[in-house]
């Protein structure tokens, strides 16, 4: 276990990573994550991370309010991922330990975290699986 200590996302992080634009409707993104079995997405525009969407965005349309006691699912769907992603989203940087990362996922119980270089490019994502990866190969140690 003393070799998690010294992990870095660099080494766990999936660098092939799927983005999404923010006029892209809801339904489409549901498509994207049935097909690609992906918890979140990083958003993007002109290059640039501006977000993270996640299944529970999704979700969280459908919750009941005051105003909207029955959500229509049609309505609700054709809603764009710039209205529902978290704009004000955690990052992390390839260098960054992994036992940070996976105290950032417990405390704030997110699924995934966007990796982003020096100059805030995206260049990778880093999932708990990546994290459970990591401690099972620590552990045989």
């Amino acid at each position: 276990m003393y070799r998690l200590l010294e992990q870095t996302v660099e080494s766990y992080m999936t660098q092939d990573v799927r983005t999404v634009r923010r006029d892209l409707d809801l339904l489409a993104l549901s498509e994207m994550f049935e097909r690609d079995d992906f918890n979140s997405y990083p958003v993007e525009d002109d290059g640039q991370v501006v977000g993270i969407v996640t299944k529970f965005d999704i979700l969280k349309c459908f919750a009941f309010t005051p105003s909207q006691m029955l959500p229509r699912y049609h309505d609700l769907m054709t809603r764009k991922i710039g209205d529902v992603m978290t704009p004000d989203f955690i990052y992390v940087s390839p260098d960054t330990r992994l036992t940070r990362v996976l105290q950032i996922m417990v405390e704030h119980r997110i699924r995934s975290i966007i990796v982003l270089d020096g100059a805030q490019k995206l260049i990778g994502i880093v999932a708990r699986e990546d994290v459970i990866a990591a401690l099972k190969a620590t552990a045989r140690d």
